[in-house]
């Protein structure tokens, strides 16, 4: 089990561009694809992930391990989501200047721009869906979801109020109507 939480988490992390969120709908369609957890176990890791300081990436990575088996799961998962970034991170390091002029580089890393963005848009859709967020039922509660959803987007992008009181009035006016 170690040595699949390993190779599982080593290509992960090796093949995962755009960061931990773009990285959760990966981990959670192998784990559930592996029957190693539900989609609502994965879930709340993913929530339980998000509230921990660190990666949200290996955050998950490390939840995943340890429910798979225990804490040794725990180390390899970390070690081996990480692992791959801190060796990129190394050789990029070491040929930074020229791979950084590199126009065959820049091209296929802005290339890989609207797939991350699609990735994150996705676990953001499906969990969601898992969460009864999203339904094709039309609810007051849904409604209003929506409108909060739509008035925090106007107020980061046009206002530019900070997230930080965005994600305070956020949670005043859920506190409010719900």
């Amino acid at each position: 089990m170690l040595f699949s939480l390993f190779t599982l988490f080593l290509l992960i992390g090796a093949v995962s561009f755009g960061g931990g969120y773009a990285m959760i709908p990966v981990i959670g369609a192998e784990v559930t694809k592996k029957a190693w957890l539900t989609t609502t176990e994965y879930t709340d890791i993913v929530a339980l992930a998000g509230m921990t300081p660190g990666s949200i990436a290996s955050n998950s990575a490390t939840a995943v391990g340890y429910k798979v088996a225990g804490i040794p799961g725990a180390i390899v998962s970390s070690i081996a989501i990480t692992l791959p970034s801190i060796i990129f991170v190394l050789i990029i390091a070491l040929f930074f200047y020229k791979i950084n002029q590199n126009k065959l580089l820049q091209s296929a890393f802005y290339g890989l721009r609207p797939i991350v963005t699609s990735l994150i848009i996705y676990a953001a859709i499906h969990f969601a869906i898992e969460n009864g967020v999203i339904s094709l039922h039309v609810s007051w509660h849904m409604v209003s979801l929506f409108l909060l959803f739509l008035a925090s987007l106007v107020g980061l992008s046009y206002f530019k109020i900070h997230p930080t009181l965005v994600i305070l009035f956020a949670g005043i006016i859920g506190i409010i109507i719900f």
